[in-house]
């Protein structure tokens, strides 16, 4: 079957081509600046549109007659794990970010336009919404406040199975704790296949990333407000894109802060220190959310390239459970085995209603 999948990022939009059984994977690069200049997610349509476009072209992918497109689900109202068709609700949704803007949103949109052409299904699979969070780790502390789900969905359902394969036993039957480290970080427990707690990476929650600021002092905040430093516009931009890493250092490439640091710059080996610092925290109150009974720790995204971040966490958290590192992000082979589940009748494609009580797994 011939698939498509569509992955917007921050600054990129991973495509992958399947044809004859193989898979081809490119990312489309764009500049920092170039994306800056949109004043939101919906408005850079158009421009990725177009390099999706000419990529296709170029490959010759532009001929292939599509089974299915599949895009990174986006931020919707909250919804069980699964694969959904595009459809109006969806469409509606994604377009107005009812739950937050992000690239993310894209996907979906992006599929339904390259599928309507052909007229063939669009779908979007695990969005980071997906919802299986106990109860009891909703409460914030504060009445009218819910800590809500939102993090790496696909590619920590991706490799949580493909480390439940290597363990021997079904996802289903594992506690699992996988930390997505790139941009954002989210780290999540996996509970006999539920994902029942999660820090939200782009909303301020957890450890921080090179551009996120993770959780923050809360009164200190409100201080910069008081004091006009910032507006809350702004400050919503520094918790996304411009905190972490990048508001300690002024860049969000961890090789930069890595070799500042190997060169004897203190101050970046301490922001690194403190990064790695925060991540083994995290898995660590995770660890006590399962009771302590964790059959493996999973390191995933980007970051987990990084030799000095993957051995300062394992030197915290190894006493807790074996450590696996799966380095990269695996969502275009998640988005393409969800299309696939779904076109070979292994699983039914979800329908989503937009409702605000959408059923909770």
């Amino acid at each position: 079957m011939n698939i498509l999948a569509i992955d917007p990022g921050s600054t990129s939009t991973k495509v992958g081509v399947r044809r004859a059984g193989k898979l081809v994977k490119a990312s489309i690069e764009h500049p920092r600046r170039e994306m800056e200049s949109f004043h939101g997610v919906m408005e850079q349509l158009d421009y990725r549109m177009e390099h999706l476009v000419r990529y296709l072209r170029e490959t010759g992918a532009d001929q292939l007659r599509w089974d299915a497109v599949v895009g990174r689900g986006g931020l919707v109202r909250p919804v069980p794990s699964g694969v959904y068709l595009v459809e109006d609700p969806l469409l509606r949704d994604l377009m107005r970010g009812v739950n937050g803007e992000h690239a993310a949103n894209l996907g979906g949109v992006m599929a339904h336009a390259v599928a309507a052409r052909q007229g063939v299904p669009a779908y979007v699979v695990d969005p980071p919404v997906i919802d299986e969070m106990w109860a009891v780790a909703r409460l914030s502390g504060m009445a009218g406040i819910e800590r809500r789900s939102m993090f790496h969905a696909l590619n920590q359902k991706a490799v949580a199975h493909e480390v439940a394969q290597e363990l021997g036993k079904p996802y289903q039957e594992l506690n699992l704790i996988v930390a997505h480290l790139g941009s954002g970080i989210t780290v999540g427990a996996h509970r006999k296949g539920l994902v029942v707690d999660v820090n939200n990476g782009l909303n301020g929650d957890g450890p921080f990333s090179p551009e996120r600021t993770g959780g923050l002092p809360v009164v200190g905040v409100l201080q910069l407000v008081e004091q006009g430093a910032f507006t809350t516009e702004q400050l919503k931009s520094i918790v996304a894109r411009k905190g972490g890493i990048f508001s300690y250092l002024g860049t969000v490439d961890l090789r930069e802060a890595e070799e500042s640091a190997k060169s004897g710059d203190g101050w970046a080996a301490l922001v690194l220190e403190a990064m790695v610092y925060q991540i083994a925290k995290e898995i660590g109150a995770l660890a006590a959310a399962l009771s302590g009974e964790v059959d493996g720790i999973v390191l995933t995204g980007g970051l987990a390239f990084s030799a000095t971040v993957v051995a300062g966490v394992r030197q915290r958290v190894a006493f807790i459970a074996p450590l696996f590192v799966r380095p990269g992000e695996f969502e275009i082979e998640a988005l393409i085995a969800g299309a696939l589940r779904v076109l070979t009748g292994a699983e039914e494609a979800r329908r989503y209603t937009g409702g605000a009580d959408e059923d909770r797994t």
